[in-house]
């Protein structure tokens, strides 16, 4: 990520998070002398954007809403499409959620459930919950997009992978 050209660094940034002010803001902040300082800057970037920058990383996050339900069938995945097309009709922004901690066999439940959930809060209230799950999302796929390096104490980096084989899931 450091030594990589400006451009190449954004598009690989857009791929944690869809802002491309954000993504252009940790480009040129770099070099980061580590994950943390990266995971940092992130965040920082992530409490700091403007509400059209935030219209644009959830509008990022649309086409992947089907990764979840691709896995379900019969009533369930009737459920989620339901309570994903009204969230969407309400807020008018997919539902996106971080599931980094939730057991694949439990991540259905916690999505119906948090959607269930999430569907009575007033709009500015969930445009911020969105924005919290967006930088967690981010946070997670950063972690994942760089290569396995040693960290202090010999502890293993995060490995490499992409967005779409996260835990981090936007439904």
């Amino acid at each position: 990520m450091n030594t990589t050209s400006t451009q190449d660094a954004e598009r690989a940034l857009m791929a944690c998070c869809g802002s491309r002010h954000w993504a252009r803001r940790l480009a040129d902040h770099r070099p980061y002398p580590d994950l943390d300082a990266l995971l940092a800057a992130a965040d920082e970037a992530s409490y700091d954007l403007a509400q059209d920058d935030l219209g644009e990383a959830l509008a990022a996050e649309a086409p992947q809403a089907a990764h979840l339900a691709g896995g379900v069938h019969g009533a369930a995945a009737t459920a989620l499409r339901a309570a994903t097309a009204a969230y969407e009709s309400r807020f008018g922004h997919a539902f996106v959620i971080c599931l980094d901690d939730i057991a694949p066999s439990e991540a259905l439940d916690h999505v119906l459930a948090s959607l269930r959930d999430r569907l009575g809060n007033d709009p500015e209230e969930e445009r911020a919950l969105a924005a919290e799950e967006l930088r967690r999302l981010a946070r997670g796929r950063l972690a994942r997009l760089l290569p396995r390096t040693p960290r202090a104490g010999g502890q293993p980096g995060p490995a490499t992978a992409t967005r779409r084989n996260s835990p981090y899931v936007p439904v």
